[in-house]
């Protein structure tokens, strides 16, 4: 593994419950998620969920920390990885946490952000970036599991549970081989 992919996913809630915010965009209430996935697109953890009235980057410190925390007790090495991400996420406070955890962001620069001026010198590797798009991909295939696609469930824990079980099942569709007649 040399690189991952960071990404996030609104998803409309219709039952109520924990970590739900109006999100205009949607216009309807959310929740956001946030993935990181390896270089094949295959999942590799999905932080806590949180309300979806607020950015992607809200908390982005302790979010990245719990993903990174994952990936760790799953004894995976983080130091020297790639992270493909967005420009969303230029946001100061990623590039800090991924320093202290020797990961080389590779981040367009977001020409909106305040402080995108500054920090000009920042390496950006286009041919890098265009493996995120195997994120965008497994976003799409999560939508296939009908019970992520629209949030019913009321409890954040079955919600969270649901993701882990569509992540094994799309694991095990890449590594099983299809049935011969």
């Amino acid at each position: 593994m040399s690189s991952i992919q960071l990404d996030g996913s609104h998803t409309l809630a219709k039952n109520g419950g924990a970590a739900i915010g109006y999100q205009g965009r949607k216009a309807g209430r959310t929740t956001n998620a946030l993935f990181l996935a390896d270089n094949q697109g295959l999942p590799l953890a999905v932080a806590t969920p949180q309300a979806g009235n607020q950015h992607d980057t809200f908390e982005l410190e302790r979010v990245f920390a719990e993903l990174c925390d994952l990936l760790e007790a799953a004894e995976l090495r983080l130091e020297g990885l790639f992270l493909n991400a967005d420009k969303a996420f230029d946001v100061s406070s990623l590039r800090q946490a991924c320093a202290r955890r020797a990961i080389e962001v590779n981040i367009p620069r977001n020409r909106r952000s305040a402080d995108w001026q500054t920090d000009d010198d920042t390496p950006f590797d286009p041919q890098l970036y265009r493996r995120r798009l195997v994120i965008e991909r497994l976003n799409a295939w999560l939508d296939s599991f009908k019970a992520l696609l629209v949030r019913y469930e009321t409890s954040l824990q079955n919600w969270l549970a649901l993701h882990w079980l569509a992540f094994t099942v799309l694991l095990l569709r890449k590594i099983a081989p299809p049935p011969t007649s």
